[in-house]
């Protein structure tokens, strides 16, 4: 298993799929290709699989048919996997995590950026497609805190993907399932543990969004990842967890803690392969009224005059 994913790097793929009785495929610069191999049996696949995990994450494959996991090859070499079952047999999925974490000029960050990570209290939201590069946003910005700032910090990831050095600060990572029960419990428990910034590794129901605009309200800076495609669509998905009779509080505890919205996708560059381009709302007094109000739509104007702001869409 780690020589087929050693050899995955060779290629300089960010992705390695495994599928039962398939050749093995990589992604490279966004396309899929196959790699010149025998196709995986079911068995040797599943064999493989099973000899690198441990006997709680190999129980948990059991019972849930799934499994979320970090595999550490050397010190130099790490993936995110995620192991399922499907009607053919088994299957899995491993995205490299580079080893040196991304600048901001490496990711092209808009000079807003700089400003943002001086915050001291509200709500950061990046958001994106799978795949899109928003953990790499996410830990460039972490690790320039990191690097600048005296901080204490604290991650509650699914799992545990980039790995920092205390610097400055002091990050302490988290990993839901081995360290907390949950994203709810891990979040809860953040409140005693005095951090100054608590970065969320997804948003994905409606008690992990209540207690990151708790913790947020309570004079903490949060960091948090959602999967939506743009600025706006990322206010509408927060906002639509909830039911309609809990919406207008919603809309008031949003307008007032959120900071910015940094929505991103990758595009072809000749040079680098991919990069990353952003779209960036911030709460400016115009933004933080229309929030309350629920006019979400109407945002996308100001974003589009917002320069001066550091707002900028797609286009």
């Amino acid at each position: 298993m780690e020589s087929i994913l050693t050899l995955s790097l060779t290629q300089n793929a960010s992705d390695v799929h495994l599928a039962s009785n398939e050749k093995i495929i990589i992604r490279q610069n966004g396309q899929l290709s196959r790699l010149n191999a025998p196709p995986l049996t079911h068995q040797q696949l599943e064999h493989k699989l099973f000899s690198i995990l441990d006997a709680a994450q190999l129980l948990n494959l059991q019972q849930n048919k799934q499994l979320d996991f970090a595999l550490q090859i050397n010190e130099n070499c790490r993936f995110r996997g995620n192991i399922f079952y499907q009607n053919r047999g088994i299957s899995a999925s491993f995205r490299h995590i580079r080893a040196n974490i991304a600048t901001f000029e490496q990711i092209n960050a808009p000079e807003i950026f700089k400003q943002l990570i001086q915050r001291q209290q509200g709500l950061i939201l990046i958001s994106g497609a799978t795949g899109s590069g928003k953990s790499t946003t996410l830990t460039a910005m972490i690790n320039q805190i990191n690097q600048q700032q005296a901080k204490h910090i604290i991650t509650l990831e699914d799992p545990i993907e980039f790995l920092y050095q205390n610097q400055l600060s002091l990050i302490q990572q988290r990993q839901v399932g081995l360290h907390c029960a949950s994203y709810r419990e891990g979040l809860l428990a953040m409140l005693r543990q005095d951090p100054d910034i608590i970065v969320i590794g997804e948003l994905r129901d409606r008690e992990t969004v209540s207690a990151a605009l708790q913790a947020a309200e309570t004079g903490h800076i949060v960091f948090a990842t959602l999967h939506t495609h743009s600025a706006v669509a990322t206010l509408n998905r927060v906002i639509d967890l909830f039911p309609d009779t809990s919406k207008q509080y919603i809309c008031s505890q949003l307008a007032h803690t959120m900071q910015a919205v940094i929505s991103q996708k990758l595009v072809s560059d000749e040079k680098l392969g991919r990069k990353a381009k952003f779209e960036i709302l911030v709460n400016i007094p115009a933004v933080s009224n229309l929030i309350r109000e629920g006019k979400i739509k109407q945002i996308i104007s100001i974003m589009q005059t917002g320069k001066e702001y550091g707002m900028q869409n797609f286009d």
